[in-house]
Order: structure tokens, then sequence, then C-alpha cells
């Protein structure tokens, strides 16, 4: 299938992550990745044979002092951190056990909960890991970051690679979650389109697996834009039983990319695109709709308004403050628009 007919993304180059000595002037971003891919390889994969081995790294990116919010800054040329998105530092770890030491070790005293950003369709471990950091930096993430970078295609005509890959990931992101729960800790999930389909494939491997604890320590999930069938989503909901909480996704009723695949896939609305609560009546879970907020961003396919509208992540910012400072609970079917 040609890349204009699909329409998500050109067949051009794709950047990739470059490193470049640190500027005192920007902010630095600590990631920590689990990842099957090839890490010596951050780009395209497409048609490639998927790594087996899961990878741990820990990575600082540097988000730049000229960043407006929702973007990243991609390199024209020569990187450079006083301008771009670059990573300054770089870490392997031969174990998932080292990684999670080192974790431990950075975070802050009385902190007992990590962040885990599940990537989506067509990216490869440079989009993940530099949206991440944006997302980090522009949300004010202060809690420890760790990104499951599953083996994407990072191609736009990669999308049955890609729904394949997600099968093939769900053991080693359960093995993510794992590492990253031991003893009192927690993980709150983000996972972005085709990663929440794999978030809910591996709440669901779990509880069929009667891994009671593991589910436990989630201590809430966000799906932005899913990538998934709200009939399977209800099974898989089903599966899993009581879901974490909060439980919240992220939805537009403009989200182009995911119209295509409704499209693709029999016409069918795709959770992500959901206009009411109706759908998913019963599962406690909260939607935000966040059509409104999309009219300005870096996303022209408004498959990610929520992170990409500074609109959006000043709204979402101020529900998060309010909700840490005891407001009340998400509602059921919420229409974000713009304070005045």
């Amino acid at each position: 299938m040609a890349c204009l007919s699909i329409g998500l993304a050109g067949c051009g180059e794709r950047p990739v992550a470059r490193v470049a000595p640190p500027s005192p002037a920007a902010q630095q971003q600590q990631i920590y990745v689990a990842t099957q891919r090839n890490l010596r390889e951050p780009g395209n994969s497409f048609g490639e044979k998927r790594p087996t081995k899961l990878n741990f790294v820990g990575m600082t990116v540097s988000v730049p002092p000229t960043h407006k919010i929702g973007q990243i800054e991609w390199p024209d040329d020569t990187p450079d951190a006083n301008t771009d998105f670059v990573i300054t530092e770089s870490r392997h770890f031969a174990t998932g056990a080292a990684m999670r030491n080192d974790l431990l070790r950075r975070r802050k005293p009385g902190e007992n909960e990590t962040v885990l950003f599940v990537h989506g369709y067509n990216n490869t471990l440079s989009d993940a890991l530099y949206r991440f950091a944006q997302i980090k930096n522009d949300f004010g993430v202060t809690a420890p970051a760790a990104l499951y970078s599953w083996p994407s295609a990072g191609d736009p005509r990669g999308y049955a690679y890609d729904r394949d890959s997600v099968l093939f990931a769900r053991d080693d992101m359960e093995e993510t979650l794992r590492l990253l729960s031991q003893g009192n800790d927690k993980v709150f999930i983000l996972a972005h389109s085709m990663g929440a389909h794999l978030t809910m494939e591996v709440l669901r491997q779990a509880a069929l697996r009667g891994d009671k604890r593991l589910l436990s320590r989630i201590s809430g999930v966000a799906l932005m834009s899913p990538d998934i069938d709200p009939d399977l989503f209800r099974k898989q909901a089903d599966a899993i039983g009581t879901l974490p909480q909060p439980f919240v996704i992220f939805t537009s009723r403009e989200d182009r990319a995911l119209g295509l695949i409704s499209f693709i896939t029999g016409r069918k609305a795709r959770l992500g695109r959901l206009d009411s609560a109706e759908q998913v009546k019963g599962l406690n879970v909260s939607l935000m709709d966040f059509t409104e907020l999309g009219g300005e961003g870096s996303d022209p396919l408004k498959h990610s308004v929520a992170v990409t509208s500074p609109l959006a992540v000043g709204v979402v910012r101020g529900m998060i403050e309010q909700a840490g400072a005891g407001g009340s609970r998400f509602g059921d079917y919420m229409v974000l628009k713009a304070t005045p």
C-alpha cells in the first residue's frame, strides 16, 4: 500500500535522535528505556526480523530553551542543545535489575511511582523517546519516567506488521511492568494509539494469569487516541475485571488517523473517536473529548492532540493539579474546552 494512499506520514527519511553536548540553558529529561529494538538502529525497521532480547538503557534528553509547548524541535543539520532536542547522555544496563537500581538511586525520597509511556503505530525509537521527553517536560512530570518501546516498524506501510508486533511484545511489556513495580512501587501507564491496544492486552494477560499483585500495582491508566475496536476493548476490560483507577481515555472526533483506520477495518469508530460514553458504559472509565482543543499545535492528523496542542496541555495540567489537590473525580464523559 503506497504511503500516499495511507496518508499518515511521508515516505522520506525519518529524523533520528542525535547526540550533542549539553547546554546550561536547556532542560534535561531523564528517561529509562526497555526495548527489544536494536539500539544501534533507532530508525525505520520495516520488513526486518524482530529482535527478541530486551535491552535496558538510560537516556538524558535535552529540551532546548527555545522549545514551544507540544512540539519536538528536530535538528535541521548539526544538532545543538540550544535549539534542538538532543541526547546528552546514555547508559546501557546489562540487566533490568541494574536499570531499576539506577532509577531508585536517582528518584526523590518518598517517591514510589514510575510513569511508563507506551508509544503507538509507526514510531521509531527516536520518535518515542523524544515524544516522551516532550510530554515529561511540558506536563512538568517529576516522577521517574520509563519508556517501553515495542518493535514498531516505524513506517506508515507497516500497519499490519505493527499489529503483529503488539502481540509479539506482550510478554516483554509485562516483564517491564513487573520490574518497575517491585516492592511497594507503582506504575502509571500512558499509552498512545496502538500502544493502548498493547497495554490492554498485557493487563488482560496478567489477569488471566491470576497476577492480582501486578494489577494492584498499576496506579492508573491513560489511553491517548486508542486504536482499539470498542467491542474488543469491552472484552479486554471484562477479562481484566476491576480496571486500575483512574482509567482515562483521551478522544477526538476529528482524529484523522483513526478515521482512516476505521475505514480500513470496517468503518466502525475506534475507541479514540467515540463521541459518548455509551459504548464504554459500566466499565468505570472516563472519556475526555479533546476535539475543541485541537485547533492549534504540531499534529495535523489530530492523533495526539492531548500532548501536542498547547491549549490541551494547559487544560490537562490544570485538571491534574486540581485532582492532586483533592478535587472531584473525573466525569464519565467530558468535552474539554479552553479556559476563557
